[in-house]
């Protein structure tokens, strides 16, 4: 009998090795050794007033930790851009009309922003996928006025050679973005501008090996991140809650369930432009 229960430990102890190798094994896919890390990328900055611009409802869905954080933990105030409606996404699972879409997602995007606790999100109706075809001076007039209006100190936006996903309306929102405040800066003023740029940026080992050509070119083209933080992973799961008509999105993407890519992947990554000593103007 004794000998039984030494073998059974002995068992246990070899399966949860093995569970645990695989474990950070997983792990490793989502790390990125370059990154310092930090409780709150605005926090570290010291950030009073935080702005995102994106392209898509469920964009947001990549800075969860920063904005919940830069709310619950900073004390900062925070606001969002989203460009489109969505109306063109990929429904998974399908829980609407296709034409009733757009209406859908920008209020599963509102939804979610306020979940976060955004105090101010503002949701155009720019073609989705054709972000690149609107008048660039448009955009960026119309991303300016919104940027003196909520006079952010800190702008969390797209790298825009990568977009983070390689989706051509992350990149154009990236680059507007960025003319954006290069105008603010030109211009002067009571607001010139926000005094930090933060870029998101994607995890590089996973998009490597699950995201084929696309994820290689995102690899190829984003820089290394210079910050790591928690990415409140509950927010995340509620998130794709809240964007139910994408709530498969992660699984299809990464072929793995949203559980376990988020048990492997707990930390957001960011890139930070100091624009007092660098600026875009």
């Amino acid at each position: 009998m004794r000998k039984r229960t030494v073998a059974l430990l002995v068992i246990a102890a070899v399966v949860l090795a093995l569970v645990g190798g695989v474990y950070w094994a997983g792990r490793h896919l989502f790390h990125e050794p370059t990154a310092t890390g930090v409780e709150s990328v605005v926090g570290e900055i010291g950030g009073t007033r935080v702005l995102g611009v994106f392209a898509h409802p469920d964009d947001e869905q990549s800075v969860n930790g920063l904005f919940l954080r830069a709310k619950q933990r900073d004390g900062a105030y925070t606001a969002m851009i989203t460009a489109t409606e969505g109306e063109a996404g990929h429904q998974t699972p399908v829980v609407a009309r296709d034409e009733d879409l757009g209406d859908i997602r920008r209020a599963e995007a509102l939804k979610n922003s306020f979940n976060l606790g955004v105090d101010r999100h503002v949701v155009w109706d720019y073609p989705d996928g054709g972000v690149p075809g609107v008048d660039e001076q448009e955009l960026v007039d119309r991303v300016a006025a919104e940027m003196r209006r909520v006079r952010p100190d800190v702008v969390v936006g797209f790298w825009p050679e990568s977009g983070a996903t390689g989706h051509e309306d992350h990149m154009r929102m990236g680059r507007i973005t960025e003319l954006a405040i290069a105008q603010l800066e030109e211009a002067g003023g009571s607001y010139a501008g926000p005094s930090h740029l933060v870029y998101t940026i994607s995890p590089s080992t996973a998009l490597s090996i699950f995201g084929g050509e696309t994820g290689k070119f995102v690899v190829e083209h984003q820089p290394e991140p210079e910050y790591a933080m928690p990415a409140e992973v509950q927010a995340k799961h509620e998130g794709w809650t809240i964007h139910a008509s994408q709530a498969n999105f992660l699984q299809e993407a990464y072929l793995l369930p949203t559980w376990l890519v988020y048990a492997l992947w707990d930390q957001e990554f960011y890139t930070v432009r100091d624009l007092e000593a660098d600026p875009l103007g």
